[in-house]
């Protein structure tokens, strides 16, 4: 082949690759290289929800091609609806910004509550560290609650929570309702890492926690006698914390058929954990490195271990798949969201 035509067949090369092949034609494996990964989290520092995160960050760098930096961002508000909502309408679909949500996201959207400008069905699941929890509800020892009946004949009982609507603060009025107290009112603006010294100090009387973060975080609570424990959520249900089996399940509680379909849906949307997403329109084969990265971390011997040490409880992994199944599986029934939506707001509690 002639000089010329050498150069021909190059300038075409180099013209295809440059302005009509598609990017995913060529390999993106290069793309990390040299390369920062935002996480924005929905919720303050300091909180399990951070820690899970906090295992999680050097193994992703480890297993992403091209090993990029990774960052952690917090934007707390609505139970993750704001980072939700930032997620999915601001940041560039580039698989450079990872969303990693709480269960508020889920039940925002499927109750139907204002502000959500996101489709859950729209968003690309990478997964989550866990799908069983045990929610606990507590009252500091000063207190002088020991039983369910002191508990009951108190009035006005001080309930922190973070945002309206996260997690801690739903789990606290859900106790609250179907344990009966009388008039209870709910102290918000507090960061996950806040509560316990805030409980401690006298500021609130009473909280919903993680029975895996009491035995990681306060192991001194049980050892001195520090708080009463009343009740729990068991996610799945049936499933005994090791620790706390003699504490009862919330639901036995429950006075009719109509709280008993109030505590599922409060499960079913636990299934979905923590997940881990990114904004529609990121390229298939970015969402997939991602994916895969994941997938490497969740079944790392190391970053298991790491997890135990900051969260307290064992790894329990759902895939992306999985999450987007239990999503489009959640149908709930239309009674019970009119209450479960009283539940999670900010006015009062919805009439037993």
């Amino acid at each position: 082949m002639s000089s010329k035509k050498k150069l021909s067949v190059l300038l075409v090369l180099v013209f295809l690759r440059g302005g009509f092949l598609p990017p995913s034609v060529f390999p993106q494996t290069d793309f990390y290289k040299g390369k920062t990964v935002t996480i924005i989290q929905g919720r303050d520092p300091g909180g399990t929800g951070d820690m899970r995160v906090r295992a999680m960050t050097p193994f992703l760098q480890k297993y992403i091609p091209g090993n990029p930096t990774v960052v952690r961002e917090f934007m707390p508000g609505g139970g993750s609806r704001k980072a939700a909502n930032h997620i999915y309408k601001s940041v560039r679909p580039d698989g450079l910004t990872i969303g990693n949500l709480g269960l508020g996201m889920v039940s925002s959207a499927l109750l139907g509550e204002t502000g959500v400008l996101y489709d859950l069905d729209k968003f690309f699941y990478l997964g989550s560290p866990f799908s069983s929890h045990h929610a606990i509800f507590v009252t500091r020892k000063e207190a002088g609650l020991s039983s369910i009946e002191k508990l009951r004949a108190a009035d006005g009982l001080r309930i922190g929570g973070q945002s309206v609507g996260f997690s801690t603060y739903i789990e606290g009025r859900l106790f609250a309702y179907i344990l009966g107290l009388k008039a209870p009112r709910f102290v918000t603006g507090y960061g996950g890492a806040e509560l316990d010294p805030a409980l401690m100090r006298g500021e609130i009387d009473a909280r919903a926690t993680s029975a895996d973060t009491v035995m990681q975080r306060n192991p001194d609570w049980i050892e001195k006698g520090l708080v009463n424990f009343h009740a729990m959520i068991e996610v799945p249900k049936g499933e005994k914390h090791p620790n706390f089996a003699q504490v009862p399940e919330l639901e036995s509680f429950a006075k009719s058929a109509r709280e008993r379909k109030l505590m599922t849906m409060q499960r079913a949307f636990r299934v979905a954990g923590q997940p881990f997403v990114l904004p529609p329109g990121t390229p298939k084969d970015r969402a997939d490195i991602l994916k895969e990265a994941v997938r490497k971390t969740f079944n790392d011997p190391a970053y298991q271990s790491e997890y135990k040490k900051l969260v307290g409880d064992d790894l329990a992994p759902v895939t992306g798949q999985e999450i987007e199944t239990a999503i489009k599986a959640l149908k709930p029934d239309v009674e019970v969201i009119e209450i479960y939506k009283k539940i999670v707001g900010a006015g009062p509690l919805p009439a037993p």
